[in-house]
């Protein structure tokens, strides 16, 4: 049980982390293009890898929860 409490806390983890560069992505969309849109590919991807590490993260937890 301690293990799947460990990935239930990094699923939750990873998971804001996500959603602050989801929305810091909003921002940059709402706020600062077209005048900031060379900043959009860098945070694009950091974004993106944080959904990874988040759907990594869940994939194992589900997992281990059989």
């Amino acid at each position: 049980m301690n293990d799947i409490s460990t990935l239930e806390k990094e699923v939750k983890k990873r998971k804001r982390i996500a959603g602050e560069w989801a929305m810091q992505l909003h921002d940059l969309a709402e706020e600062r293009l077209p005048a900031a849109f060379e900043e959009l590919p860098a945070v694009a991807e950091s974004t993106y890898r944080a959904c990874q590490a988040w759907r990594e993260a869940a994939r194992a937890l589900k997992e281990a929860k059989g």
